[in-house]
């Protein structure tokens, strides 16, 4: 989202006074077109934001499953720490995976039920604050409104294009891991990007040896995004970031790197790292075997056909169009991000990305084998990338439009009108299987509170042995999955309702 808005200094030309002054609001005409610019930002506003909010209303119809059968009884019986020792010592080493898991666990269903709304405000509220923050550091303003819309568009196509949006948003233990970390990890720039005092520079230095350290006990896949994106930034210092700034970037990055490094050697040298790999056969000999490097890149070339097929995506690349649009140059401020050559910034944000997003793979495969094209969660790692280069082609896209005809030319008009209406139709495209995603919530709910109800009734009164129905939704693991094939997490269950065991029924209560 920044590269693109670093792109737009345009030295200023000779006649063409009275157009700049328009632009930075100094000409005749500039009070009726930043209103109309006003107004038509924030009737945009309410498409985004809408959508988000129905989101957050279908999240009263979450109930646990999966994994999360197992994290409750746990909490509620040990507490956190238990629990982040279970990760830590049986389970797979995610320290901080286990502390996040356990602080909406710990709340039983209600935590389930507001983990949408606290997460996606959460995620919203931070990738604004880097909107604006980069906007500012490049040297760019804009009308009232603009950065909260780009932060709400990337928001809704990174939740709400994915191919099963329950798995990427709804379901906390999958959203902690794979949705919410890579936001947490461009996050870490927020400290970087305000330090504006030496004091400010150490802090942000600090803060990212220590999001660095916790996100490597987060997540393995959003740390290798991470170290991709580090390493990108080391090599490129020179080319994209103003002198007096390079220094602090690489010392920056480096902590980043340390940061996250440390994270991982916790997490690879826990007890609970040690049995996954071998519960897996997920070891590095395993993992990085031609035929394991083969398989990954074929699975990879899979999901990009997938991801550069789905149209929705395109609200991305729209958001960037209007925003280089609407932006203007901000004066008595020197820009810290060059001017640079639009086709090397693409191209070195497209292979960051395609590196980025193989690596994950390698590193899922060997866990999923070629189930890694239907997982469709683990794209989140990478994908949050993935969108973040649309909003930079479709922002140096704007700024060569209006570069050649001016924002309130014929052309910049029509272009501007044409991003709207792309950001509507994206919008409105995501609202019709998020409102059928509810309605299957909803169902799934009601049958849920009523066998819940019946099994906390008999179990009251002294029943060990109870009959459960498997209640699946978006291909959720449950009990007795695949007509009772499948017997994962039945014990977690019966701890849940302190039975002995539960056995399979095709009826409900």
């Amino acid at each position: 989202m920044a590269a693109g808005a670093s792109s737009v200094i345009i030295p200023e030309q000779p006649g063409d006074r009275t157009g700049r002054e328009r632009e930075n609001g100094r000409g005749p005409s500039a009070p009726s077109a930043r209103s109309w610019t006003g107004y038509g930002v924030l009737g945009l506003l309410t498409l985004p934001l809408g959508l988000l909010g129905s989101a957050f209303w279908l999240g009263r119809h979450v109930r646990p499953s999966a994994d999360e059968w197992c994290f409750l009884p746990s909490v509620r019986d040990h507490g956190i720490a238990a629990l982040v020792g279970k990760f830590y010592f049986t389970d797979n080493g995610r320290l901080g995976n286990g502390l996040l898991v356990g602080l909406y666990a710990k709340f039983g269903v209600a935590g389930h039920q507001w983990f949408g709304l606290v997460s996606g405000v959460v995620m919203l509220g931070l990738l604004w604050a880097v909107t604006v923050l980069l906007l500012r550091l490049a040297g760019r303003t804009a009308p009232r409104g603009v950065p909260l819309f780009v932060a709400s568009m990337v928001t809704v196509v990174f939740l709400f294009a994915s191919l099963n949006t329950y798995k990427t948003f709804y379901w906390p233990a999958s959203s902690v891991s794979h949705t919410v970390a890579p936001v947490l990890a461009s996050a870490a720039t927020v400290p970087l990007l305000w330090a504006g005092s030496r004091r400010g520079r150490v802090v942000a230095v600090a803060s990212a040896l220590v999001a660095g350290a916790f996100l490597g006990t987060l997540s393995e896949e959003t740390s290798v995004v991470a170290l991709v994106v580090l390493t990108a930034l080391l090599l490129l210092n020179r080319r994209i970031l103003a002198p007096r700034v390079r220094a602090q970037a690489r010392v920056w990055c480096l902590a980043g790197v340390a940061g996250i490094g440390i994270g991982t050697l916790l997490l690879l040298t826990s007890p609970g790292s040690r049995n996954r790999r071998q519960r897996f056969d997920a070891g590095t000999a395993s993992m990085f075997a031609p035929e394991s490097l083969a398989d990954s890149l074929d699975g990879y070339l899979d999901i990009l056909g997938s991801l550069l097929t789905t149209w929705q995506y395109l609200g991305a690349l729209a958001a960037g169009v209007l925003l280089a649009l609407l932006t203007g140059n901000r004066e008595g401020r020197a820009p810290v991000l060059l001017p640079c050559r639009p086709l090397f910034l693409l191209g070195a944000g497209t292979v960051t990305f395609l590196v980025a997003g193989y690596l994950c793979t390698v590193i899922t495969y060997p866990l999923f084998g070629s189930h890694v094209v239907t997982a469709h969660r683990t794209w989140n790692d990478y994908l949050l990338l993935y969108v973040a280069l649309l909003v930079v082609a479709g922002a140096l896209l704007g700024r060569a439009l209006r570069r050649h005809t001016g924002s309130t030319g014929r052309t910049g008009v029509v272009a501007t009108a044409a991003g709207a209406a792309m950001c509507v139709a994206v919008c409105v495209g995501l609202a019709f299987p998020l409102g059928e995603l509810g309605e299957n919530m909803r169902v799934r709910a009601e049958k849920w509170d009523h066998q819940d109800q019946w099994l906390r009734e008999r179990a009251a009164r002294g029943a060990r042995v109870l009959p459960y129905k498997p209640l699946s939704v978006s291909g959720m693991g449950e009990p007795f999955g695949g007509r009772g094939s499948r017997v994962w997490p039945a014990r977690c269950v019966a701890d849940y309702y302190h039975l002995k065991r539960i056995t399979y029924t095709e009826r409900l209560p």
